[in-house]
């Protein structure tokens, strides 16, 4: 076994896990552990080819998004890093080709640097009345015999004068510029950037809920009738920044007095990691202090609520190219009923959620838990004639959603797929093979 994969067996191996099992289940955890095991793919890695280095990204991410395909946070982040790798080899290919141009450039300019003129052209001058006489042309025509002086009055004798070089391989017509492969070890410490763009990955991840929460204040006002769904440290950030200086009610709509999540934990005897600070109780107590009412409803409620509520602010799990995106079960419920109303559906997403994956099948992407918190295995009578199922997830359509609020700022779900191509290659969209 080599040392790359002696050193990451441990760590790969945990989070590879931690993900399948779903101990981990939230977008932020997933891409943090995903950034950070890749800049050990990055620091570990000592071969000079970028090219190596790119392939065994592709292959680490293969395994991850191999482990969970749904965590599509994952295959993002794979495809992030990826990105800054080409990046900084397409800036140290740059910066090569610059540096062989200006030396090319130099070289020419030295063979055809003008001379001084010879002690024939001194010799011969014309007389003060005429200004205009020219030189002779026995001066500086090949031909005429011993002459030969470079006629330093015309563009035309300059670049027609033979050089007394012999051919230079740049003037060969089979000259080729030669081939610039960057390497790691080189002069341009390729490694460190990638190292750093690695870094800023990781900082924006921690960050992001922050800068979203900034944006708080344009999109909540005083009085407003706020609805939620499932609790998060994203929306808990962002309604907390609006009530330091906006009194507002919230509505938290849930399903039943547990998470889904939860009762999917207990029934499979994985506990949940909640690092994320967005269970109802943290919410709804975080609030309560900061002077805001909360009243929790259930989801068969939600519409007879809705013609009171001032705007509904949903938390994405990943958000899709063409606008459309995951969040937790009853979010399209509360989404069709905001329609109907006419009432604004606001998603907060990080930019880290933006897949580039367009899909005609979303089933693919729903998570499901165990069917027998919805229909009871006691009822054997309706054992083997009805085939039940309990969605973790909903999937939202893009013409359900008003406004996309990232890190980044607001956008129209029509604008996400620029969004998208600003932080993807196009190389990098196809990376694994996903359900179509």
């Amino acid at each position: 076994m080599s040392s790359t994969a002696k050193t990451l067996t441990p760590g790969l191996a945990a989070f590879l896990a931690s993900i399948k099992d779903r101990p981990v289940r939230n977008s932020q955890p997933c891409a943090l552990a995903t950034a950070h095991i890749l800049r050990q793919v990055v620091g570990v890695f000592q071969v000079g080819e970028v090219g190596t280095l790119v392939e065994k990204i592709q292959q680490t991410g293969d395994k991850l998004v191999a482990a969970q395909p749904k965590e599509l946070a994952v295959d993002n982040i794979v495809r992030r890093v990826l990105r800054v790798v080409r990046d900084e080899e397409d800036e140290s290919r740059d910066s090569q080709l610059s540096a062989f141009d200006d030396a090319r450039s130099g070289s020419l300019g030295n063979r055809v640097s003008p001379s001084s003129p010879s002690p024939s052209l001194a010799g011969t001058s014309s007389p003060r009345g005429n200004t205009n006489e020219q030189p002779s042309v026995s001066a500086s025509h090949p031909s005429s015999g011993g002459a030969t002086a470079v006629n330093l009055h015309s563009l035309f004798g300059l670049l027609s004068q033979p050089s007394s070089k012999g051919p230079s391989p740049m003037d060969t017509p089979n000259h080729q510029s030669p081939r610039l492969a960057p390497s790691i070890d080189g002069g341009h410490d390729l490694r460190a950037e990638v190292m750093e763009g690695i870094e800023e990955i990781i900082d924006e991840l921690n960050q992001v809920d922050d800068q979203i929460a900034g944006y708080a204040l344009d999109h909540i006002h005083s009085n407003e009738v706020i609805l939620i769904q499932s609790p998060s440290a994203t929306l808990r950030k962002f309604l907390l920044k609006a009530a330091a200086k906006r009194k507002f009610t919230v509505v938290c709509a849930q399903n039943s007095s547990r998470d889904p999540w939860d009762i999917h934990a207990a029934a499979t005897h994985i506990p949940i990691n909640h690092n994320d600070e967005g269970t109802v109780d943290i919410m709804q107590r975080s609030l309560i202090a900061a002077g805001i009412p909360v009243v929790t409803v259930p989801h068969s409620a939600v519409y007879a609520l809705m013609s009171r509520v001032s705007k509904v602010f949903l938390d994405s799990h990943i958000v899709l190219a063409d606008g459309a995106f995951i969040a937790a079960a009853g979010a399209r419920v509360i989404a069709k009923a905001a329609n109907v109303h006419r009432t604004p559906v606001i998603v907060l997403s990080g930019v880290y959620k933006l897949s580039p994956i367009h899909t005609s099948n979303p089933d693919w992407l729903i998570e499901y838990g165990v069917p027998g918190e919805v229909s009871s295995f006691d009822q054997s009578n309706a054992m083997g004639k009805i085939d039940t199922g309990n969605p973790l997830q909903d999937y939202i359509p893009a013409d359900a959603v008003d406004l996309y609020i990232t890190n980044l700022g607001g956008h129209s779900p029509s604008y996400m797929y620029r969004v998208v191509g600003d932080h993807y290659r196009p190389e990098d969209v196809h990376i694994t093979d996903l359900a179509a």
